[in-house]
């Protein structure tokens, strides 16, 4: 029998699986970035919007598996309205949370919490950092100045 807490976080997973969150193209976008996992298929595009070095909006169209579409959804919710140092560390927290080790106190999870359970299944972990991944690669060619980029997971 499932525990309570494995099934509430399935359900939140399956929740921003069926239902994700920012899946609504951005025109003039400040930054737009392109990740793929090639091992698993999934592809993403993410853009954002920012005000006054705020998260305005953000994009995340994300095709692949149940993992990878969730963490893309639970993305566009944990980061609007942050700025780029607090989303830097939300990143961190996430991929702290995948491998096992101890989160920041200062960072709130929220629904992200569900990803904890991908640590056990080594092969998914890249899903659920994708896109965390293009988000992160995203931001620092935006720094660079460029403002669309692609990224692989490879």
């Amino acid at each position: 029998m499932p525990e309570p807490l494995d099934e509430l976080y399935r359900d939140i997973i399956m929740d921003h699986y069926r239902y994700p969150r920012g899946r609504k193209k951005l025109e003039n976008a400040d930054m737009r970035n392109e990740g793929q996992n090639p091992v698993c298929g999934d592809e993403i595009e993410l853009s954002l919007k920012l005000d006054d070095g705020r998260v305005d909006e953000v994009s995340v169209e994300c095709m692949g598996c149940a993992i990878s579409v969730a963490s893309g959804s639970m993305l566009v919710d944990a980061i609007k309205g942050k700025s780029l140092q607090e989303v830097r560390r939300i990143a961190a927290a996430v991929k702290a949370i995948l491998k096992g080790e101890p989160l920041p106190e200062e960072v709130e999870m929220g629904d992200l919490e569900a990803l904890a359970g991908v640590k056990n299944f080594p092969v998914r972990i890249k899903c659920a950092l994708l896109s965390w991944t293009t988000l992160i690669d995203g931001i620092e060619a935006l720094e660079e100045g460029v403002v669309a980029n692609v990224t692989s997971t490879e």
